[in-house]
């Protein structure tokens, strides 16, 4: 089915399949939801201002997919310092829960921060195939039509990328949040 990203039934449905993917992708770049879900809502006013035409819902998605992940990766070089500055204030705020035994609830928020130094410390080209494949829950094909590169190259980056998060960790069972 075609879609007009101006259109309103076609922009619904792109909507309402895409966004908690892109939601999903987009927090695992940045760790920050309000920050993610900005940079989705700015992605889909691109789509909308594009006024472009995709062969199908999957094209439409994987165009928004590239956009989310620039807009992304550009919010971070611009502010990574801001960022972790924004997250400090907010859990100093909240003053933390107390619904969970404290010691669980530190530990698993050290592994969290275990993995996304190591996630956030892969190159770039590594970061965003573990990022599309492990958060966005998409296929390789999917993967590597976003990226514009071959299937066989995205395994490869995949297990490169897991690789070096395995010796990164230092083969702690960290698993990825």
């Amino acid at each position: 089915m075609e879609i007009k990203s101006t259109d309103s039934d076609s922009f619904r449905l792109v909507y309402e399949n895409c966004y908690s993917v892109l939601i999903r992708i987009c927090y695992h770049v940045v760790y920050n939801m309000d920050i993610a879900e900005d940079l989705v809502q700015e992605a889909f006013e691109r789509f909308y201002l594009k006024n472009m035409t995709f062969p199908s819902e999957d094209e439409a998605k994987y165009w928004l997919i590239k956009v989310v992940r620039n807009l992304a990766f550009n919010h971070l070089r611009r502010g990574r310092r801001e960022t972790q500055m924004v997250e400090k204030v907010r859990l100093r705020a909240s003053g933390g829960t107390n619904t969970r035994d404290a010691q669980v609830d530190l530990d698993e928020n050290e592994t969290r921060r275990e993995v996304r130094k190591a996630v956030s410390e892969l190159p770039e080209n590594l970061r965003m195939v573990i990022i599309l494949k492990e958060y966005g829950d998409l296929d390789y094909k999917a993967i590597g039509k976003i990226l514009g590169i071959s299937e066989s190259n995205v395994k490869v980056r995949v297990h490169r990328a897991r690789k070096k998060l395995e010796e990164s960790l230092a083969g702690d069972e960290a698993y990825v949040y």
